[in-house]
């Protein structure tokens, strides 16, 4: 699973710290996720996907 949040962040001029505050996670966790290192809980990308203003799907690619 790939996704788009470091390009989101940058969108919306966030860091990684500022996008981990508003989901209440470590800033590790944000790292690890735009790694493609870490697949969220279905929580944590609704939540990622709340502060984007974005469907869960625009901002994690499932690869078919």
């Amino acid at each position: 699973m790939n996704n788009r949040i470091k390009e989101l962040r940058a969108r919306y001029n966030l860091t990684q710290e500022d996008l981990a505050k508003k989901v209440n996670v470590r800033r590790e966790t944000i790292v690890f996720l735009e790694k493609n290192k870490y697949n969220p809980s279905l929580k944590l990308a609704y939540d990622i996907s709340k502060v984007f203003e974005a469907k869960i799907e625009d901002v994690f690619l499932f690869d078919e």
